[in-house]
């Protein structure tokens, strides 16, 4: 059996611990062997949403399979030093060293600064304190605009809905990608986005629709957009005809497949490029053949409102799209 520890602080996030516990306790209920547990320095734990939690005082026993989540809370509700106590500092420094994982969601990475768990190693936090993270800790290589990171059984996230996204990472990766989406269909989560996705990526802005069938092409598309993927294909993949899907797409979300997929390539490219690599190495590495489709793209673009070619309405805040793949 894994154990999954929460550390509850005071003015924490609701949204920080009840995603990644609801992965972890759906998990359970769907057969894989998980048992929460949830611990703090005091019983009784107020939260920023108002509604006090319950905490136990003691710390089960860890062994490397179990991981430790620290969730984040409001920064200026605690001093420079955080809410996190030197015993449990320890804790969670002594839980990395024996092997295990330890996880953070928000502001709980500056526990794991604190900790010395970031220092010389990538992580994230939530965009509005990733400078004031990267001040504190100078020796730790802060990744923004990400929704999470891993590196080296140190794993942290954006915070808020990132939660989930993590803990289903977290999931994949020790049970593998179908049971995360079995726990995702389960938590009707249909954006399962991988840690490199910005914080504000496409996959949301075009996933508030009802449409069980474009969610699951949009799964498809998300998990292969660097790839060729026919119209058909996706088609069948979803029972319904081409006709039907293209109709359905631009109903849902304003663009065809195509614009959707192609949407995805130019904005990883310019996360890409945002971090160093070249238009040709970023237009490779999304699945163009050659870099001149995405300096196309890339020109195209503009600030504000922009309607993609192939869309139906216009797309507040998106790059345009080809209707042709590159």
């Amino acid at each position: 059996m894994a154990r999954v520890v929460f550390l509850l602080v005071p003015q924490l996030h609701l949204l920080d611990l009840a995603g990644p516990a609801q992965v972890f306790s759906t998990a359970a209920d769907l057969g894989y062997d998980y048992r929460l547990h949830y611990v703090a320095d005091r019983e009784q734990v107020p939260t920023v949403q108002g509604v006090p939690l319950v905490a136990g005082r003691e710390w089960p026993e860890l062994t490397r399979d179990d991981l430790v989540v620290v969730p984040g809370w409001r920064p200026r509700a605690h001093g420079p030093a955080g809410p996190v106590g030197p015993d449990d500092l320890r804790r969670l420094a002594d839980h990395h060293a024996g092997g295990g994982t330890v996880a953070s969601v928000c502001a709980g990475a500056y526990a794991l600064g604190r900790a010395g768990l970031l220092d010389g190693r990538r992580c994230t936090t939530h965009h509005e304190v990733q400078e004031d993270l990267a001040r504190r800790h100078p020796a730790a290589r802060v990744v923004r605009d990400v929704l999470y990171v891993v590196d080296d059984r140190v794993v942290t996230s954006a915070g808020i809905a990132s939660g989930i996204d993590v803990a289903l990472h977290l999931m994949a990766t020790r049970h593998g990608p179908a049971a995360a989406a079995r726990i995702a269909r389960t938590l009707v989560v249909y954006a399962r986005r991988n840690g490199h996705e910005p914080q504000a990526s496409a996959m949301m802005r075009h996933r508030s629709h009802l449409s069980d069938a474009v969610h699951r092409v949009q799964d498809l598309i998300d998990a292969g957009y660097d790839r060729s993927l026919p119209l058909a294909d996706l088609a069948a993949a979803v029972g319904v005809a081409e006709r039907t899907l293209s109709r359905l797409f631009r109903q849902t979300t304003g663009l065809t497949p195509l614009g959707y997929q192609q949407l995805l390539r130019v904005e990883r490219a310019e996360h890409l490029i945002g971090h160093g690599a070249t238009v040709e190495a970023a237009a490779r590495a999304v699945g163009f053949t050659d870099a001149r489709m995405l300096r196309r793209l890339r020109a195209r673009a503009t600030p504000g409102r922009s309607r993609p070619a192939g869309s139906s309405r216009p797309a507040t805040g998106t790059p345009p799209v080809a209707t042709r793949a590159g």
